[in-house]
């Protein structure tokens, strides 16, 4: 029997090659979204390239633990026991005044990157937990470390994200659980390819390396920290930004 693996926010962008990543491996892939038509769309179309695999998608939405609950009954019907789940989904807190931005809607990021998070992690865990082990991989962000303008909730919940991490890892390693998280930089979205609101000519993009990352720059991070490449990894943080975070400030070349 294959490996498996749960992806979520994987019907394109970086969770889509995370789950191609883990599918190249061998693994079993479960795709989930909070457009059920999406991500079964996903779902066939992974398994096309790799009819070796089993791929299956599920609407999962956010952040009721109820549907998460009955996600992974649905998985236990299949016979599916998770080795890996990968939590990318985010709500992106985008545009968010400090001083104006509504209380719900603060929270409600907190909701999904943490307590969505969490309540996916834990019947992940009850799962693992029977099997002997297993991995979980957060996908963060740098912005846990640096903060970037109007986006508070998105960074303290990526700051969040970082200590529950840690804290899984402590509560469930004697379960042979591990807990680690991926902390991308600028990612060449479509966003990105497009230069909407001039983003390519953003600070973030003048890394020491002189690149940022692809979308299969974080899901070969990922792969490793839940794959056995990793089995004695746990409450760690693997960066991918080229270097940004650890640079004083970028050094931007003068415009010819």
């Amino acid at each position: 029997m294959n490996p498996s693996v749960l992806v979520t926010g994987a019907t394109n962008g970086t969770g889509y090659a995370i789950a191609r990543r883990f599918a190249q491996e061998g693994y079993d892939v479960v795709i989930t979204s909070r457009d059920h038509e999406r991500a079964c769309e996903a779902a066939l179309r992974l398994s096309a390239s790799y009819p070796h695999v089993r791929v299956w998608g599920y609407g999962l939405p956010a952040p009721d633990e109820t549907p998460v609950i009955e996600l992974f009954e649905k998985l236990r019907g299949h016979g599916i026991l998770l080795d890996t789940v990968v939590l990318n989904a985010a709500n992106l807190g985008i545009g968010m005044d400090a001083l104006t931005t509504p209380i719900e809607d603060f929270m409600a990021v907190f909701h999904t990157n943490i307590g969505w998070n969490f309540a996916i992690a834990r019947q992940a865990a009850l799962m693992m937990k029977e099997k002997g082990g297993g991995s979980i991989v957060f996908i963060t962000s740098n912005t846990a470390y640096r903060a970037i303008p109007d986006r508070c909730a998105y960074g303290a919940s990526k700051s969040g994200i970082l200590g529950l991490s840690r804290a899984l890892a402590v509560d469930w390693g004697k379960y042979g659980i591990r807990c680690n998280c991926v902390l991308p930089g600028m990612i060449k979205t479509v966003r990105w390819q497009n230069n909407v609101n001039d983003c390519r000519n953003a600070p973030s993009n003048y890394t020491p390396l002189g690149d940022i990352a692809e979308f299969d720059d974080i899901a070969n991070a990922a792969w490793y920290l839940g794959s056995q490449q990793s089995r004695n990894t746990t409450g760690a943080e693997l960066t991918v930004d080229g270097g940004n975070t650890v640079q004083l400030y970028p050094i931007i070349p003068p415009q010819g």
